[in-house]
Formats: C-alpha cells, structure tokens, sequence
C-alpha cells in the first residue's frame, strides 16, 4: 500500500473515532473538511474527500494527490509534523500484536558483563516491519530468540568501544548501516543518509521499492500479452516511461497509472 493510500485510510479510520455519530462516507468528509478548516486555516472541499474515500475505501486504488499541501494537513489531522513525517515514523497500530522490536540500554558506568546484563531492559513496542514467526510462537522460542538478540547486540556495544571495530549483525556480518536510497536513472539505490551528493535526492529506504520498481529500458520489447496488468505508465509532455510497479515517477512526481490496451500498442513495441 502506498504512504498516499495508508493516509487516506488512516484519516477516515481517526474520522470514525472522532465523530462518532457520523457512519456514513459524505458525514465524514463533511467533519473532515471544517475540522481542518478550523483548525488549520486549509480548505479541502467534501467532495474532495469523498473522492478520496472512493478512490481508496470503496474501489482499493489510488487517490489522484498532487498537492503536498493537502498531504501535510491531512498528515497534521493524524498528529504529525507534515506528510514526510508520517512517512518516515507511522506505524499501523492494527497489527501491532504481531510485530515487535528489542530496544536495549546499558548502563556505560557499569565494569562487569554480569551488571551490565543485569541492567538491560526490553520493551516491546509495535513496529511495522517485523513480524514474529509462527513457529517462534508456538515452540516456545520467544524467550530464547531475545536472549539471542540481547547477546548480539552487547557484543556490539562492546565492540564498538574499539576504535577500529565494525559493527556486527547476527551471525558476524557487517551491519549494511545505508539507510536511504535515490533513484539512479533506472532505479534506486542505496545510500548512506549522510551522503551529501547534491545530484542525489535521499529518501528513506524502501525495500520492496528498491528490489521491484524499476524503469523498463526496452519498450519494444511490451506487448499486450506481457505488459498488459503488469506494468504501469507515465506520461509527460508526450513522452511516456514504463515502469515495472504502481507507485510514482521519480523523475516528474507524477502518480503512475496501470498501462492499457491503447497505451501498450501505441507507445511500446517495435
């Protein structure tokens, strides 16, 4: 699901909880609109968000929004700065059951391993990438994996105290510390997010962005047979680019559309 997606159902998810006697999609978008209006001095027309409620809610697409104005006020309506801060920090709170993270402190003014161990402290909070397999759950192996999380990462602390140490992963390998990714011409890329490149636009790194969406570099090589479903399109000042997953052009900003039949045969093949 797109973060544009994600934010239009999380809007009226909060719509639900915060006006209560309203259950139908033009009562929401009626409280939407003077909520934000009131509140933050910006007009969003109800119409308007009825037509994000059908385009997302009701048909599972995309809403057409252009504007980053409106995605920062819908972003302020769900309690964040702006839509870069909902991107980066939102977590979707129902799976939070089936997702958890180990976060770790050690005391720095301890001199024993026993006192330091002593003094870790976990807390399982919700996040949104990791889930706890199944057969985790039902052997009994919760404990013994966050022993092993606890042993990894102390080791780490330790390590690191060194000044020619390399942070360490489980099993020994390096830890990838490139937390972001811009997109190459083709594709993205991974980067570090204190790369300073001015020719590179850094964004947090998305890993099912990074392995699938890609520009496809021969369109003579789509037909209706192998790109119709499977690819999507975008179109700006004539020209039209390919990509192989929905999502956005890099390169305009435009939001991608699913290729047709017309689209296929009139800008691909030979």
């Amino acid at each position: 699901m797109s973060k544009k997606k994600l934010l239009i159902h999380e809007v009226f998810r909060k719509a639900r909880e915060d006006f209560p006697s309203v259950d139908t999609k033009h009562g929401w978008s009626f409280e939407l609109s003077d909520c934000i209006e009131k509140n933050w001095g910006f007009i969003i027309n109800k119409k308007t968000f009825s037509r994000y409620y059908d385009d997302c809610i009701r048909d599972n697409g995309e809403p057409n929004i252009r504007d980053g104005k409106i995605l920062d006020k819908l972003s302020q309506y769900l309690g964040y700065e702006n839509f870069n801060d909902f991107s980066r920090t939102f977590v979707k709170k129902d799976e939070g059951t089936n997702k958890t993270t180990v976060k770790i402190k050690v005391d720095e003014h301890e001199e024993s391993l026993p006192e330091k161990l002593s003094n870790i402290i976990i807390n399982i909070t919700n996040e949104q990438h990791f889930k706890m397999p199944e057969f985790v759950k039902q052997n009994g192996l919760g404990i013994a994996g966050a022993f092993l999380v606890i042993s990894v990462l102390v080791g780490n602390y330790y390590s690191s105290r060194s000044k020619n140490s390399t942070p360490l992963s489980f099993f020994g390998a390096s830890a990838d510390e490139r937390s972001c990714m811009f997109w190459d011409d083709n594709e993205y890329k991974l980067a570090n997010c204190e790369d300073k490149n001015p020719q590179r636009s850094l964004i947090p790194k998305d890993t099912i962005q990074l392995r699938y969406f890609k520009r496809i570099t021969r369109r003579d090589t789509l037909t209706v047979d192998n790109a119709l479903g499977t690819t999507w399109y975008s179109k700006f000042n004539g020209n039209v680019e390919f990509f192989t997953m929905d999502g956005v052009d890099p390169d305009t900003g435009r939001e991608l559309r699913a290729s047709t039949i017309y689209i296929i045969e009139k800008y691909a093949g030979y």
